[in-house]
């Protein structure tokens, strides 16, 4: 999957993800993405906080 680097009015760059990326991973506007660099490239990771959240919820619905 591609995607491109745009700048923004205020001069800053953003990174957009594509629609179908962001609902496959259950990720919105606003979400925080841990942002790892290893040797082969980059790994964008859900903030630990957000997903210990969708398993408490996970878990309330379960019971």
């Amino acid at each position: 999957m591609k995607t491109t680097i745009h700048k923004l009015d205020d001069g800053s760059d953003a990174l957009i993800l594509p629609r179908e990326m962001l609902d496959s991973l259950n990720l919105q506007s606003g979400d925080q993405l841990q942002i790892i660099e290893t040797d082969h490239g980059i790994i964008l990771r859900p903030v630990a906080d957000r997903f210990e959240r969708q398993m408490k919820a996970a878990r309330e619905v379960m019971d």
